[in-house]
């Protein structure tokens, strides 16, 4: 039996390869380095997985840091080109590509950026047999320029460039015209990962956006499809797909085990944090939750609702009920900031958070009189006496708890101030 573990191999950087695990490649590489492995192949390596992985900056720091040791292939420069293609720095492309030896690829490359500056001449050229080639020209400005100029440019193609109906949706997508999203790629076929993922991201957002179930069971079982699948089980998209997959699920560990896996690829990224917090928040790691909430610099996502409501309930679940108060002044009245009213009076009552519970409460109950919220507020109330019997909160609290009872048409209330002026007067507390 001991000869026989003995036997066994660890894995070798080309298994990893072989089966297109370009994270378990990079594993590998980066632990061959830490034992104190430093040849250039071990960096080559490194460059060629986080290229495949889409992560051009690293790849980058891995070419030029090879680049500037002496003896260093002439091949790196390049690699290094291509990186920095990528990344759209196309003069230092150049400049890097023109160091390399003469090869396919770096021909290849300077012909991409030979036609970077070349695209307006080639749109002006008119003969007729140029046509398709003009559209996709056309398409790809659109592309190059995060979408713009796409309601004009994009619904023509549909049908002629297959991308087009992909990219014309990424852009409704990012205008939040869920539907419009929706009506042009339901009755596509998905056929190609890309297709299927997109397909999901429609569905999901829909399904959130209309309540509908059924859009997020179709979602969640093209994630799976993907995030399963042999090709794509060990690519970064397919383990965001089987993390979108959990999340509809509502499994909220098995969310964070995908996610954890590729967080060092989504550095600065506001829609991944924004997806991690939330993970982290529904297993109850709310400190861990909070300081992710607030790496988020994108206005859109921090004026979201959803966003808010999180926040706030990591604010109240780390005894910083005043920080959830200062979220709910600063929305304007309206159906949310009722809602996020709610949520800090019923989260700071259950966290002994009781001052900042009476507010709300309070708030609630001239809003709406309904008992439930006189009850809320009373039993707040009651729970800052307890806190200041027990010495947890300054005596002078009191004199804020008076106001709060007298905003009640509850009979109650009267009988609540004389046992607290009977107290105050006994223990010389001035109201």
């Amino acid at each position: 039996e001991k000869k026989k573990n003995k036997g066994k191999k660890t894995p070798r950087v080309e298994d990893y390869l072989t089966q297109r695990d370009y994270l378990g490649a990079v594993t590998q590489l980066e632990f061959q380095r830490s034992v104190g492995e430093r040849e250039e192949s071990t960096s080559l390596w490194l460059g060629y997985c986080a290229f495949h992985l889409g992560d051009y900056r690293r790849a980058m720091e891995e070419y030029k840091a090879l680049s500037q040791r002496p003896g260093c292939s002439a091949d790196v420069w390049v690699y290094l080109a291509c990186t920095l293609f990528f990344l759209g720095l196309y003069k230092e492309a150049e400049e890097a590509a023109l160091k390399a030896p003469k090869s396919q690829l770096q021909n290849r490359l300077l012909f991409h950026l030979a036609h970077k500056a070349e695209l307006k001449n080639l749109i002006d050229i008119s003969s007729s047999s140029f046509e398709f080639a003009k559209e996709l020209i056309r398409h790809n400005l659109v592309v190059f320029r995060g979408g713009e100029g796409a309601l004009q440019v994009l619904p023509p193609l549909v049908d002629v460039i297959p991308e087009a109906r992909l990219n014309l949706v990424i852009y409704y997508l990012r205008q939040d015209d869920v539907q419009e999203a929706y009506n042009l790629i339901k009755d596509l076929e998905p056929t190609t990962p890309q297709e299927y993922i997109l397909k999901g991201v429609v569905n999901a957002a829909l399904g959130q956006e209309i309540g509908s179930r059924d859009h997020l069971k179709i979602a969640q079982q093209f994630f799976q499809l993907v995030g399963g699948s042999a090709s794509e089980c060990d690519t970064i998209p397919g383990r965001q797909c089987m993390a979108s997959c959990f999340f509809l699920l509502r499994q909220f560990e098995d969310v964070l085990i995908y996610l954890n896996s590729v967080k060092s690829y989504f550095y600065n990224e506001d829609t991944f944090y924004f997806n991690y917090a939330q993970a982290k928040a529904a297993v109850g790691n709310y400190r861990e939750a909070e300081e992710v909430f607030l790496l988020i610099q994108s206005e859109k996502i921090k004026n979201d609702y959803v966003y808010l409501s999180w926040l706030a309930r990591c604010y109240i679940m780390n005894k910083k009920a005043h920080l959830a108060w200062q979220l709910y002044l600063k929305l304007e009245t309206s159906a949310e900031s009722f809602s996020l009213l709610q949520l800090i009076a019923n989260d700071c009552y259950k966290m002994g958070q009781f001052y900042y519970a009476a507010k709300a409460f309070d708030v609630l109950e001239r809003l709406d009189p309904n008992p439930e919220y006189w009850e809320g507020k009373r039993g707040a109330c009651v729970g800052i006496f307890q806190l200041i019997l027990a010495g947890r909160e300054p005596r002078e609290t009191l004199r804020e708890v008076l106001p709060l009872l007298r905003n009640t048409g509850n009979s109650q209330v009267e009988y609540i101030i004389r046992a607290l002026r009977k107290w105050a007067k006994d223990n010389r507390v001035s109201l």
